[in-house]
């Protein structure tokens, strides 16, 4: 099923129903623009003198009702516990998660808090007047510490998916063309290295998975941050998460024509973030010191997920942002390409479109 199919049925048959599982009765419902790939129907719902609430409606069939369980268990988790998180509400029924049945396509329904204050783009990028901008970095690590914090002691009623449930061979083979054969070799070279790393309680465990600016609020009164779209989360490394933070941090200073300087900004920025991380939870030194494997992780997640949104949307191209993340991987390119002579600050991230 396609999005704009889900979303009449959601529009005629679902808001209803949700609206008296939810005690919703009074609030407006207003449809959320989805991202490129997106696969949730997300309405904000509003009514005077009330927090507005986020309601999803889930419909594409590749999870299953034990992980949306996994995820929203998680969240009532974290939330419960002191995780900086837009907690998930409890139906009438008494459930996190509803599940409903319209012809013979199954939606699943949950109502999450909206976060708190607004994304860092809604306010052009600039953070809280005359506070400097390494408190939002050390708050970025602090929060994640926190949830990381609480992942190490969490143990699912409801388990989510492994990272190796997709990052896999045989997913591998089956998703990437074969005309990208060398493609192909490193990322699967790259998931064998991956099996080898640490997978202890301390390393390894429940992740946000997609933990960026456009996954969090921030209160501009106070600079804290509150976390949402667990929609991805999975038992992975903490340092993926950690990884992430560093690459949606190369936004301060892609456009920067000296590679030196640029790399002294991510050294220091860096800092700052683990600085904040680890005033919530440890992070031993040896894991620290694999972030060019987590970077190159976040690199290989980028593409298959590209290519997973292509095969689902029935089209195969690849724009110059893709053929750049694809030159990196093949080449063995470090860091993104960021500080490497194939990096650009006048077009950032992007080369020639390739064909496929």
């Amino acid at each position: 099923m396609i999005y704009n199919e889900a979303l009449k049925i959601s529009n005629d048959n679902l808001l209803p129903i949700a609206k008296t599982l939810y005690e919703l009765e009074g609030f407006t419902f207003s449809l959320i623009t989805p991202h490129e790939g997106g696969r949730n129907i997300l309405y904000v719902c509003r009514k005077t003198d009330e927090h507005d609430k986020i309601l999803r409606i889930s419909f594409l069939n590749d999870r299953s009702r034990e992980h949306y369980l996994g995820e929203v268990e998680f969240i009532r988790y974290l939330a419960v516990n002191g995780g900086s998180v837009a907690n998930v509400y409890t139906s009438a029924n008494g459930n996190l998660l509803e599940e409903v049945t319209c012809g013979n396509q199954e939606f699943f329904i949950c109502l999450f808090e909206k976060a708190r204050g607004i994304m860092l783009v809604e306010n052009g990028y600039r953070y809280r007047e005359g506070v400097p901008l390494n408190e939002y970095f050390y708050n970025c690590g602090k929060v994640l510490g926190k949830l990381h914090h609480l992942a190490k002691e969490y143990t699912p009623v409801h388990r989510r998916y492994n990272i190796f449930d997709k990052f896999n061979a045989e997913y591998i083979d089956k998703l990437i063309p074969e005309s990208l054969t060398l493609l192909k070799q490193k990322l699967l070279g790259h998931i064998n290295v991956l099996k080898e790393t640490n997978q202890s309680r301390e390393a390894f465990g429940m992740i946000h998975f997609d933990y960026n600016d456009g996954n969090y609020n921030i209160d501009f009164e106070t600079g804290q941050i509150t976390v949402y779209d667990f929609d991805n989360s999975c038992f992975g490394w903490y340092m993926f998460d950690l990884a992430g933070l560093w690459a949606h941090g190369v936004g301060w200073t892609q456009f920067e024509p000296d590679a030196e300087k640029r790399k002294k900004f991510m050294d220091d920025y860096f800092n700052v973030v683990i600085e904040g991380y680890r005033s919530e939870t440890e992070l031993d030194d040896s894991m620290l010191k694999q972030l060019p494997l987590f970077i190159r992780t976040y690199l290989m997640e980028n593409i298959v997920d590209a290519f997973d949104v292509m095969r689902r949307e029935g089209e195969l191209e690849c724009d110059g942002e893709l053929s750049y993340k694809i030159k990196c991987m093949e080449d063995d390119i470090p860091y993104m390409g960021l500080f490497h002579e194939i990096y650009s600050c006048n077009e950032p991230f992007e080369l020639e479109p390739r064909v496929v």
